[in-house]
């Protein structure tokens, strides 16, 4: 098993929100809570240290109490800029994302995507989920559908991130393909 003090946390709150009119989504609240917080309540006993991506309202982030870090390029890419931002101010051999949008994830969400790391052999391993599939598809009632900024990597992936958003590409799904990767199923 990976020990959790060598996983840093990632919570993604970087994001630009356009679906939601342009608002700061980790600082919407739920329960009366920012969305990053309740991330950050359930991220924290899965992980050795923790950081929040954010591009706007940064002492708000800072006031949770976690290094907050930009993203790495100002070119709107997406999950992947945050991804890039963590793994560059990461001192541990693993990291570990999740959306802030998101924060009702399984308690135990790193310690399987850690062991399917480990047993598989891989370099990420990455969320997924079952989905009602339409019944105008035969024979088919659930499909699995990636959720991969629910991800778990080795830090030693850093450059082939690089490269790949060098290129001008930004798909997490397809830059993950790119590696020894492995997928675990969750509710």
């Amino acid at each position: 098993m990976i020990d959790p003090r060598h996983i840093t946390g990632l919570i993604l709150a970087g994001g630009q929100g356009s679906r939601m009119g342009g608002v700061d989504k980790g600082l919407q609240r739920l329960r009366g809570q920012p969305l990053a917080a309740h991330a950050v309540h359930r991220l924290k006993p899965q992980v050795g240290t923790l950081m929040i991506n954010a591009n706007r309202n940064l002492d708000t982030y800072a006031a949770m109490g976690f290094a907050v870090c930009t993203d790495a390029q100002a070119d709107g890419a997406g999950p992947l800029n945050g991804f890039l931002a963590g793994l560059q101010r990461c001192d541990s051999p693993y990291m570990v994302t999740v959306p802030c949008d998101c924060p009702l994830f399984p308690e135990d969400l790193v310690a399987c995507l850690a062991q399917a790391l480990l047993h598989e052999q891989s370099d990420i391993a990455i969320a997924a989920t079952l989905e009602e599939v339409p019944s105008t598809v035969p024979h088919a009632s659930r499909s699995l559908r990636l959720q991969p900024v629910f991800c778990l990597m080795k830090t030693t992936v850093k450059d082939s991130l690089i490269a790949y958003m060098q290129s001008g590409l930004r798909k997490v799904e397809h830059w993950t393909e790119q590696h020894r990767r492995s997928v675990v199923l969750f509710d």
